[in-house]
C-alpha cells in the first residue's frame, strides 16, 4: 500500500481521473463543490469513512473523534452526511488538531469546515469541503458509524480506497484496483509530457493531436 500511495503521490490528478474513468468503467472524481478550503496543498491517502445523520440531540461526533485517533497515520478522513441541513461544519480546529497529532493526510468532507484562520495559522492542514460555516454539528447531526461506505461529493468511497486531491479536484481509487489505475495515470502523464514537448517544438497544437490523438 505505501508503495502505491506513493506512487499516486506523483501523478497528476487529472490522470488520475482519466485512468478511473478507463479502468474502472465510471467516475471517480467528486463534485466540484468539494474543494480545498484552507490551503493548496495536496492529498493523498487511504479513506477512513465516517457516516453523520440528521439529528436534535446535542451529541459529540463519537466516531469521527475516534476515528482520528485509531486509524492508521495518513489516512484521509472522509466524512459523509445524510439529510438535514448540510450547511454546518463537520470538521474544526480540534478535530484538525487531532488529526495532524496522528499524522493523517487530510479530510474531505460532504458538509463544512470552520476554523479556518486557526487551522491555516497553526495546522496548515489540508481540508477539503462542501463549504465553509460557523455552524456546529451539536443539536443538527451526529456520527452513526465509522469504516462503512459512504456518499461524499456523489461519489461512493469505501475504507481503504485511494483518496487523491488537489486544486483540480478530488478523485476516488478503488482499492482493488488502484494498482491498475495507477499504472494508467503514469502512462497517461508520460504520453502528456510527450505531447506537450512535440507541440512546443513543432509549434502546432494540431500536430500533437494527430500524432498523440489526446486532448
Amino acid at each position: 500500500m505505501n508503495d502505491l500511495i506513493e506512487g499516486f503521490k506523483n501523478v497528476a490528478v487529472a490522470s488520475v481521473a482519466d485512468a478511473v474513468d478507463k479502468v474502472c468503467g465510471k467516475q471517480g472524481y467528486m463534485d466540484a463543490s468539494i474543494k480545498p478550503r484552507i490551503n493548496d496543498q495536496r492529498i493523498c491517502g487511504p479513506a477512513a469513512t465516517v457516516l453523520e445523520a440528521a439529528t436534535d440531540e446535542f451529541v459529540p461526533p463519537q466516531h469521527a473523534l475516534d476515528l482520528i485517533d485509531e486509524v492508521e497515520a495518513g489516512s484521509v478522513i472522509v466524512i459523509s452526511i445524510a439529510g438535514g441541513e448540510p450547511n454546518v461544519a463537520v470538521w474544526g480546529g480540534l478535530m484538525t488538531a487531532g488529526a495532524v497529532a496522528n499524522g493523517h493526510a487530510g479530510a474531505v468532507l460532504d458538509g463544512g469546515v470552520r476554523d479556518l484562520t486557526e487551522i491555516r495559522r497553526d495546522y496548515g492542514f489540508p481540508v477539503y469541503a462542501r463549504d465553509v460555516s460557523p455552524g456546529t454539528t451539536l443539536g443538527r447531526y451526529k456520527t452513526v458509524a465509522a469504516q462503512v461506505p459512504v456518499e461524499v461529493g456523489g461519489i461512493v468511497v469505501h475504507p481503504g480506497d485511494i483518496v487523491v486531491g488537489d486544486v483540480d479536484g478530488v478523485v476516488v481509487v478503488p482499492k482493488e484496483r488502484a494498482p491498475e489505475v495507477l499504472a494508467m495515470a503514469v502512462e497517461i502523464d508520460a504520453r502528456e509530457l510527450e505531447q506537450a514537448r512535440l507541440i512546443i517544438a513543432e509549434r502546432s497544437l494540431r500536430k500533437g493531436l494527430a500524432k498523440y490523438g489526446r486532448i
